[in-house]
C-alpha cells in the first residue's frame, strides 16, 4: 500500500479520476520529506495565483521553470565554485544545494510568467478555460419554436381557438 488511504473502492466506482487517485496515492512518496526550497502558494483572484520560492543565493540563469502537462517542475543547479571561494567561508549557512521541485496542475492552468526579486522566484499562474467549456446563460423562452395546436395553432388560446372553429362551422 503506497499511502494510508484505500482508494480501491472509490476507483471502482469511478470513471475518468484514475490521475486524480494516483496523485493522491504518490502525493506522500513524491514529497519525500523534501522542503527544499521552502515556497508560498498566493491565492490572487477566482482564477489566478503565484508560486513563490525562496531561492536565496541562486542566479537566474541558475534556475529553470519547465511547464508540461498539469506539471510544473523548477530546478536550480549552482555552477561550481573555484576552490579559493569555497575556502573563503567560514560558515555556509544558505543552502546553495541543487534542487528540483515539482507542483501538480490542475487542468487548464497555465504560467503566465515568472519573476526573481529580492531572492524570491516569483512564478504567475492563471486558470483559462476554455469558451466551450464555460458555463452559459440558458433564457427561458429566447428560443422561437413553430408550436402547433391540435386545433390550429396560433397565438390564441386553445379555448379561444375552439369557439371560433365552432362559430365558422355553425
Amino acid at each position: 500500500m503506497r499511502s494510508a488511504f484505500d482508494f480501491a473502492p472509490y476507483r471502482r466506482s469511478t470513471v475518468g479520476f484514475d490521475r486524480l487517485f494516483d496523485m493522491l496515492e504518490n502525493s506522500n512518496l513524491a514529497q519525500g520529506g523534501e522542503n527544499y526550497p521552502p515556497f508560498d502558494l498566493i491565492k490572487l483572484g477566482d482564477n489566478d495565483f503565484r508560486i513563490e520560492l525562496a531561492v536565496a543565493g541562486f542566479k537566474p540563469d541558475e534556475l529553470d521553470i519547465t511547464a508540461q502537462e498539469n506539471v510544473l517542475v523548477v530546478s536550480g543547479r549552482k555552477k561550481d565554485e573555484s576552490e579559493e571561494q569555497a575556502s573563503n567561508y567560514i560558515y555556509r549557512g544558505i543552502a546553495t544545494r541543487s534542487f528540483e521541485r515539482r507542483f501538480a496542475l490542475a487542468d487548464h492552468i497555465q504560467v503566465r510568467g515568472a519573476d526573481m526579486k529580492d531572492g524570491l522566484l516569483s512564478i504567475e499562474l492563471v486558470r483559462e478555460i476554455p469558451e466551450a467549456m464555460k458555463p452559459k446563460k440558458i433564457s427561458i423562452g429566447g428560443s422561437q419554436r413553430d408550436e402547433r395546436s391540435a386545433i390550429g395553432g396560433g397565438d390564441k388560446p386553445a379555448s379561444r381557438q375552439t369557439v371560433n372553429a365552432e362559430a365558422e362551422h355553425a
